[in-house]
């Protein structure tokens, strides 16, 4: 079974630069091992916990920019995620927290382009507990990882509604590059989407890499769990370091 290794901010940064002729490797459902999280291929068997985590009273806002849910019952979620867990694309990942060993959100692999080496990361969903948090950093760390490194991606893409601005925080936060807005997108929910692109490049990755793991270092957390320099702060230095 394909793991990754946990993350290690002294491991030197390598160059993913692959030739073009080179093909994508197709995603596949293997686990995608982290200190905090681990990345399993979506199952029917995580729906309780996943419905739990996001249904009911604040933890429903979750849904607000996702294309489906929140869900009137448990058992139109379950079905859901059965349908999810079939998918080849999307293929769904469940995030568990290894703290407990229970599912705490979900991502995808989807618009893979072979032809191109193109990936995108999209269906975020995580839960209240999950958001705003270093095991919340460090699925998206796993996925870029196996993109760039496993799969030989060129270009990992993320979009999301122009609306959803803490989508769009994330996505700079974790170093991706905006790239423009497609009006009148799509219609979801009843509603106009504009939706708001962004990138990441191979060429880019070790620098992000290098960002990403030194965030994630043990000794950039104290005590109760605080951290001393943010991603954003990482990644700042990234981007300054190439405008100079």
């Amino acid at each position: 079974m394909s793991q990754l290794a946990p993350p290690a901010a002294s491991a030197p940064p390598a160059v993913f630069h692959a030739p073009l002729h080179a093909p994508l490797r197709a995603p596949e459902r293997v686990r995608l091992e982290g200190e905090r999280v681990a990345l399993v291929p979506l199952a029917a068997a995580h729906a309780d916990e996943l419905h739990a985590a996001t249904h009911g009273a604040e933890r429903e806002e979750v849904w607000r920019y996702m294309f489906s849910g929140p869900f009137v019952d448990a058992q139109a979620f379950r079905a859901d995620i059965e349908e999810k867990a079939r998918s080849e694309e999307p293929l769904f990942f469940a995030v568990i927290d290894k703290k407990n060993g229970r599912a705490v959100g979900f991502q995808a692999y989807l618009n893979i382009e072979p032809a191109h080496r193109a990936v995108e990361v999209g269906w975020v969903l995580y839960s209240p507990a999950l958001q705003r948090t270093a095991a919340a950093s460090e699925a998206q760390y796993l996925f870029a990882a196996h993109a760039f490194e496993t799969l030989g991606c060129r270009r990992y893409v993320w979009k999301c509604d122009d609306a959803n601005e803490k989508s769009k925080a994330a996505a700079i936060r974790l170093g991706f590059v905006p790239e423009g807005l497609f009006r009148q997108h799509m219609i979801v929910k009843g509603r106009n989407r504009d939706t708001a692109w962004f990138s990441m490049l191979d060429g880019e990755w070790p620098a992000r890499r290098s960002a990403f793991e030194a965030f994630l270092a043990k000794e950039n957390f104290d005590a109760q769990g605080r951290q001393k320099t943010s991603l954003s702060a990482l990644n700042g230095r990234i981007s300054a370091a190439n405008r100079g």
